[in-house]
Parts: C-alpha cells; structure tokens; sequence
C-alpha cells in the first residue's frame, strides 16, 4: 500500500511534528495558565450541555 520511503517520511514527520508541538507547549506553558485560567469550568459546562442534550434526545425518544 505504502512504500518504504513513505513510510520512513510519516514516521519522521510525525515524530518531529509531536517534538515541536512539545517544545512550543513547554515554552508557551506559564503564558498559557495566565491567559486561559478558568477555561476548564468552560470546557466542564460544555460537555455537560452536549450530555444534556444526548440525554433529552434520548427520553424523547423513548
């Protein structure tokens, strides 16, 4: 399906698109929690909402 050179350049691509990713997160890591404090009450009450409606969808269902 693939070749062997494909291969290798999915793998090396992969491995140093996830090393970047860590250093620009290790490196933008104290701005992050002073910019986004309390995102994660938003990102809680989000999925709560998405839950409710998967719930009302489902007892109007039935």
């Amino acid at each position: 399906m693939f070749s062997t050179g494909q291969l290798i350049f999915a793998t090396l691509f992969a491995i140093c698109f996830i090393g970047v990713i860590i250093f620009s997160y290790r490196k933008d890591k104290r701005l992050h929690r002073k910019n986004y404090k309390g995102v994660l009450w938003i990102l809680i009450s989000f999925v709560t909402f998405i839950i409710i409606l998967f719930l009302i969808k489902h007892f109007l269902k039935n």
